[in-house]
């Protein structure tokens, strides 16, 4: 596994900015709690907040009329939920929930842009961290469209197992559903399969994982693509 993430309780954007900065930042932000489900932003409407998950960790779903929501990206402790604000956008461009309960730093949208006025070093480092969302998001709907149910539950279960820094997920067969734009009996095979390999077990909405690197070698190769793109751009 690359180092992705830093270890929980950190935040890799801020880790890696100028230490005088990234005290300033840390010091006027505050902690909050993340709550599972809690809605962040919605599409199109303006960012009141920008977050900087430690522990907890954020979907971006996509939101079309008559459809359930689809998730076209996750945010950890590697990144943020505001970057676009960066490039002037005031606006999110999507929704964004917690998926996994924990914490963040949080600050206002109108200070960060602030900070962004006075502090090039984090309009640079937000503006790469944009570049590396939108790698993710290509890969996502690239991989929807062209791989199997099956290694695209592994791919996303190690995206989730790389945020939650821990091995138990509770996820249940809809909510998964949800998040891959499948039906609930497609989730129901493809989690069968990975256990019946000794992948994970699945019970009752709790998902343990039991063998991270053939979990690694049953996703497709999208999981390893969001990875590299990440480390190259924050060698």
């Amino acid at each position: 596994m690359t180092a992705l993430l830093p270890r929980p309780g950190f935040n890799r954007l801020l880790e890696g900015l100028p230490q005088k900065l990234r005290d300033h930042l840390v010091q006027t932000c505050e902690s909050v709690n993340l709550k599972f489900g809690n809605i962040l932003c919605e599409a199109d409407h303006p960012f009141k907040y920008a977050y900087f998950p430690l522990t907890g960790f954020i979907s971006l779903v996509a939101v079309i009329d008559g459809h359930h929501p689809l998730e076209m990206g996750l945010i950890g402790n590697e990144g943020m939920l505001g970057a676009t604000m960066s490039l002037g956008i005031t606006n999110a461009p999507m929704r964004a929930l917690v998926q996994g309960s924990g914490t963040a730093l949080r600050i206002n949208a109108a200070q960060l842009r602030l900070e962004l006025l006075a502090a090039p070093a984090l309009v640079s480092r937000l503006n790469h961290y944009v570049y590396v969302l939108l790698a993710q998001l290509s890969q996502t709907a690239a991989c929807i469209h062209f791989h199997e149910i099956e290694p695209r539950l592994a791919r996303w279960l190690l995206m989730t197992h790389d945020r939650a820094h821990k091995n138990q997920l509770h996820l249940t067969q809809d909510f998964l559903a949800d998040m891959l734009g499948v039906r609930r009996s497609g989730v129901t095979v493809a989690a069968g399969a990975l256990q019946e390999r000794k992948l994970i077990h699945y019970s009752r909405g709790e998902i343990i994982i039991l063998d991270r690197k053939g979990l690694e070698a049953a996703a497709c190769e999208c999981y390893k693509a969001v990875q590299r793109d990440y480390d190259q751009v924050f060698a």
